[in-house]
């Protein structure tokens, strides 16, 4: 059973909605549903389309990403954002660099979204985390290459509490990695393990 009620998670989106500790960053706040889940979800940050839908991983890259859960789990993208709980590194879109393509959080902002995600790690007391993509894996555990991360389940403490790390890579369709081996195979590897876990099943 998760840690927190439903109320208490809606609560802290509220909370969070509000945020307005980076203001180089673009509002609003990007949350996804008020689930009381045992397994949370880490994406890097919002892009442009995200807070038009008001959701996360709402545009291309979430297309791949509900595709993988599909395969793995047999859920639909409904029953996916019902039952795992979405967070992110930084919550806000980030805008875009001068030369295009997203910008990368800056370290300041990443530190003062911290808050957020231990704030949610705390309450929820998940059993297992899922970083998608280098930046959220790099809030886990030290940088590495990912052929040495995806198709692994790693055992860790975060925020004082004890869990299970399954890496992902990112969806994203600007990133060929997981469509390329040992890409294809590490994440069929990992998407197996994720399927497993006793949290996907509560």
């Amino acid at each position: 059973m998760c840690a927190a009620s439903v109320a208490v998670v809606e609560k802290h989106l509220a909370a969070l909605r509000a945020c307005d500790r980076c203001p180089a960053m673009h509002k609003p706040v990007v949350v996804g549903r008020p689930v009381a889940s045992r397994v949370i979800l880490v994406g890097q940050a919002p892009g442009d389309k995200e807070p038009k839908f008001g959701r996360p991983f709402a545009w291309t890259a979430g297309k791949t990403l509900f595709k993988w859960f599909h395969g793995a789990l047999g859920w639909t993208e409904e029953e996916v954002r019902d039952r795992i709980y979405f967070a992110a590194v930084c919550r806000c879109f980030p805008g875009k660099k001068p030369e295009g393509g997203d910008r990368v959080p800056a370290p300041d902002e990443i530190a003062a979204c911290s808050a957020w995600l231990q704030a949610e790690v705390s309450l929820l007391r998940p059993a297992l985390v899922l970083p998608v993509g280098k930046l959220a894996i790099t809030q886990f555990m030290p940088a590495a290459p990912m052929q040495d991360l995806i198709g692994k389940s790693f055992f860790l403490n975060y925020a004082g509490v004890a869990l299970d790390c399954i890496p992902l890579p990112h969806p994203s369709g600007a990133s060929p990695w997981h469509r390329l081996e040992p890409g294809k195979t590490l994440l069929q590897q990992a998407l197996a393990l994720v399927a497993k876990h006793p949290a996907i099943g509560l």
